[in-house]
């Protein structure tokens, strides 16, 4: 192994949580406020959802609401950013990007497939686009650190 590949092992799944964290954490603002670009989102997600029969399903209290995910981003940052800064806690990295992989994957699937759409208010796919980054990187935490995870990581 080159000197290369292990300054990529060592820095790449560090560049990534950090990357992953910023996305996540900036946007908290926006849901643990109510923002008006909040409210489109999960309120047009919420029409969608209607008309199939789940209303409020993505409008507090429901299950899959501003607050909730961003709850879940919180969390998946703080595992990401523990396990990056501490030392001890190293294991908690893989946890937090599959957190995040699943978190992203749920805006991924709504983006695509609900009248959300790839562009939102005008942003020209930012959000989508950003996602599609988070998406990436926490796969790659997750391949570069499958060993430390509980479990599926005892037989790799």
């Amino acid at each position: 192994m080159t000197d290369t590949d292990n300054k990529l092992k060592k820095y790449l799944p560090t560049a990534l949580a950090l990357f992953i964290s910023f996305v996540f954490i900036q946007s908290l603002f926006y849901k643990f406020t109510s923002s008006p670009e909040t409210l489109h989102i999960f309120g047009t997600l919420d029409q969608w959802a209607a008309s199939l029969g789940f209303a409020g399903l993505f409008l507090p209290p429901g299950i899959f609401n501003y607050y909730v995910v961003g709850t879940a981003e919180l969390i998946a940052s703080a595992l990401l950013l523990l396990g990056t800064f501490a030392p001890k806690l190293h294991r908690l990295q893989p946890v937090g990007a599959l957190l995040a992989l699943g978190v992203i994957s749920g805006a991924i699937f709504f983006h695509l497939f609900t009248p959300l759409g790839i562009e939102v208010q005008g942003d020209s796919g930012t959000l989508f686009f950003m996602a599609c980054g988070v998406w990436v990187s926490a796969l790659i935490i997750l391949i570069m650190r499958r060993h430390l995870l509980p479990i599926v990581g005892r037989n790799a």
